[in-house]
């Protein structure tokens, strides 16, 4: 046998012997492979968050205070109770803050519901900036509001404040009521008591027939409305007895 044979079969000899280069090869990948593993499941778990740099929450009013320069979520909600214990929920497709506003979130795609005496109603706005801590909602576009039986109110550039459960606005407001429809330029509304009042150029339609006024006052508990500053009206045939 060659001097060169000799040397390779030393070699391979001294590699197979217990505790050779081949064991501790051996103890070496048996740390090291689940450890990899390891690393390379964490990344992969990881990743879609650090690419999106957003992440699912219920918003808080101590966790958005103590927010660090901003705080991103998608399918944001918020839960709350009224002036009277009663709860209510916002939901929003997304919700920014910025320290710049402590406790201010920008919600886009509202959606609110709270409760009222006699049942549920629903709010939905495009956007709104939310105060926390004074739980009301800035909406400077378009809002509807919704209850039974048949109170509708759309109107804009306007404040919800949910512990009252009032809405004020100044940017135009069309409704319906089971007394009547009504339009005009600005509404201040007692959600709770189911009260309303309609100011500047309003016009409306009840039952006895059209019409105008600088100021409409509903009251839907009572079932009554009152018009004052040049009203008119207009009685259509058969209404009055």
């Amino acid at each position: 046998m060659s001097r060169r044979a000799e040397d390779q079969r030393s070699q391979r000899k001294e590699f197979a012997a217990p505790g050779g280069s081949f064991d501790r090869t051996i103890r070496i990948l048996r740390i090291a492979l689940p450890v990899a593993v390891g690393v390379v499941i964490a990344i992969l778990l990881l990743a879609p968050l650090a690419d999106r740099g957003e992440m699912s929450f219920v918003l808080d009013k101590n966790r958005v205070e103590r927010a660090p320069e901003r705080l991103q979520s998608n399918n944001a909600m918020y839960r709350g109770v009224d002036d009277k214990g009663r709860p209510f929920a916002l939901k929003a497709g997304s919700a920014v803050q910025r320290n710049a506003t402590p406790g201010q979130v920008q919600l886009n795609d509202l959606s609110a519901r709270i409760m009222l005496d006699d049942g549920p109603a629903s709010v939905q706005a495009g956007g709104a900036v939310y105060d926390v801590e004074a739980q009301t909602a800035l909406v400077p576009g378009p809002l509807a509001f919704e209850a039974e039986p048949g109170y509708r109110i759309s109107t804009s550039n306007a404040v919800l404040a949910f512990g009252p459960q009032t809405l004020s606005s100044t940017g135009g407001v069309t409704g319906t009521t089971d007394l009547g429809s009504f339009k005009g330029d600005r509404l201040e509304a007692d959600l709770a008591n189911r009260t309303l009042v309609v100011s500047g150029n309003v016009t409306g339609r009840t039952e006895v027939g059209p019409f105008r006024a600088d100021r409409l006052t509903v009251d839907l508990a009572k079932g009554t409305i009152a018009l004052s500053g040049g009203a008119k009206v207009h009685v259509n045939q058969g209404r009055l007895r």
